[in-house]
């Protein structure tokens, strides 16, 4: 195997296909469609809901890494069996919101830890915050949630709190990937959603950037849904984007 194809495969695993399907039927077709790319899988909560623990099995059995998106958000001990289940289950990544506060965030990471500790055949999956959402715009932040000051700014303390409470990375709009890295180390992990091909649609997104600058930015990981999901040719829209991280 040459180094050339080394490369792609570890970019293309950088590639986060968002799963946004009301059931298995449309996912499925989908990954039929993707056969052969390494890439993740994103399961978000329509998904998961609709599909169950079994889906995220079966995505497992297929080979594909898998990043459980439910963003969980309670009580310190409700999060740490969420993370426990989601661990047991085999996801390679799973996420919290961070504003549910440290003591939350490290019951999570616990949660985690308990479920490789009792069953060897488990790996630590990456545990991530989410920071702001990317159809959060700064009038809603400000005006709405309550929060004063710029988007960025939050952005970066709520992924001071997250490397405090020992979780691996935040998800963030592409956009504050180099902040973070500077005041948490290039090691934390940003997972950006908001990712755009140039010339696509921004949908609900609020925040967005191109594949290509969203990989010189610092971003680890890349959340694609609707341009690939949504394209006549999704198997050639993600090697298209694959192509443009590789490139970057």
């Amino acid at each position: 195997m040459g180094v050339g194809e080394v490369e792609w495969k570890a970019m293309a695993n950088r590639l986060m296909i968002a799963l946004d399907y009301p059931d298995v039927t449309g996912a499925r077709a989908l990954i039929d469609k993707l056969e052969g790319i390494p890439c993740y899988m994103k399961v978000g909560m329509q998904l998961f809901y609709a599909a169950g623990p079994e889906f995220i099995q079966e995505l497992k059995s297929r080979g594909y890494s898998v990043f459980v998106d439910v963003k969980m958000h309670d009580i310190p001990n409700t999060v740490k069996g969420g993370a426990q289940s989601l661990t047991n289950l085999g996801a390679d990544m799973f996420n919290v919101h961070a504003a549910g506060g440290s003591a939350m965030m490290a019951a999570a990471r616990e949660g985690a830890a308990s479920a490789v500790s009792a069953n060897a055949a488990l790996k630590m999956p990456l545990i991530i915050a989410v920071t702001q959402l990317t159809s959060t715009s700064q009038e809603v932040m400000n005006n709405e949630i309550g929060i004063a000051g710029e988007v960025a700014d939050t952005v970066v303390r709520y992924a001071k709190l997250a490397s405090d409470a020992g979780l691996d990375g935040v998800v963030a709009s592409p956009q504050e990937s180099a902040a973070i890295a500077e005041a948490c180390g290039p090691v934390f992990c940003t997972v950006t959603p908001g990712i755009r091909p140039a010339g696509a649609s921004l949908d609900d997104q609020s925040r967005v950037m191109t594949p290509g600058k969203a990989i010189r930015q610092g971003s680890h990981y890349l959340v694609v849904g609707r341009p690939i999901t949504a394209s006549p040719d999704p198997r050639q829209a993600a090697l298209n984007i694959i192509e443009e991280m590789t490139l970057a």
